[in-house]
């Protein structure tokens, strides 16, 4: 199975958020929020597809973003929790692996095994991930890795 490039980018602004909520700036007070745009750069990703996914995310509840001087985005406390598996389904949608009803429709959809056992496959591709959190995601090596990425550095 491969993730829409919509749900494999959401995955990693959720992921970026995820460590860039509460993050010290050193000096002993807490960064401002991301931008859209400051995520997109570090993400290596165009604004425009960035902006995209963060409006989807926001429907979902996942994310939060502010408007003005003193916006950005923060990851919400259920965006926080949210199961990987989860957060997967809602974004791809609940879809066959395969085109047995497509026009035209396959010839062998009364009698084919394959459509059973690819759903299946997506089920286990689902449990896997229902287990792990976004937070979970972002332990360490990880973490590190995505507070490090900024804009020249995605550019690099």
């Amino acid at each position: 199975m491969r993730m829409t490039a919509c749900t494999d980018l959401a995955l990693r602004v959720v992921m970026r958020l995820a460590v860039a909520n509460g993050d010290e700036d050193g000096n002993g007070g807490v960064t401002s929020m991301p931008t859209t745009r400051e995520v997109a750069d570090a993400v290596a990703v165009p604004y425009t597809h960035a902006a995209k996914v963060v409006t989807r995310l926001q429907h979902l509840g996942v994310v939060d973003a502010r408007r003005g001087r003193n916006g950005g985005l923060t990851l919400t406390q259920a965006g926080r929790a949210s199961s990987v598996g989860w957060l997967v389904r809602e974004l791809e949608g609940i879809r066959d692996v395969v085109g047995c009803e497509d026009d035209p429709p396959c010839p062998l959809r009364a009698a084919c095994r394959l459509r059973s056992l690819l759903r299946k496959a997506q089920e286990a591709f689902y449990a896997t991930l229902d287990p792990v959190t976004v937070d979970d995601l972002v332990a360490s090596p990880t973490g590190p890795v995505l507070l490090s990425l900024t804009a020249r550095s995605a550019a690099s």
